[in-house]
């Protein structure tokens, strides 16, 4: 089984350390000391934790839907624009996206740094990478 320490089960979560230990302490998680005397928390839990939150952000009423299931929420923090093309920046939490599309697009979705906007990604080949450390 793999164990996340507790910065990276709060950096998964996209919540500071403390709440992760307020969490542990009224039994949303539980914890467990490692080799080291490290306490840690359960990867499957924190998988758990992120699968529940993500159920809540589903469709609104009367909003269009897709097949497409990965959507990040952001704010575009860049736009790099000639006459055809630009490069818009998305910062969605901790990652950043970037995306090229047609400087008419950008215009007509009135796109400008700071206005809040969804990358929504539909790939069909997604390459997952790991450190291979587990603890």
């Amino acid at each position: 089984m793999a164990y996340l320490r507790i910065s990276e089960a709060a950096d998964y979560l996209g919540v500071s350390q403390d709440s992760v230990r307020r969490w542990i302490a009224n039994e949303k998680l539980s914890a467990h000391r490692d080799a080291s005397g490290r306490q840690v928390v359960s990867g499957a839990e924190v998988a758990n934790l992120i699968r529940a939150a993500a159920k809540g952000h589903h469709n609104v009423p009367g909003e269009l839907t897709s097949s497409a299931r990965n959507k990040l929420t952001g704010l575009v923090t860049r736009i790099a624009s000639d006459k055809i093309m630009s490069q818009v920046e998305l910062q969605c939490g901790p990652f950043r996206v970037v995306s090229l599309l047609s400087t008419e697009a950008v215009q007509e979705l009135g796109l400008e740094v700071g206005s809040p906007a969804v990358a929504t990604v539909k790939a069909t080949n997604v390459v997952v990478e790991t450190t291979g450390l587990a603890t």
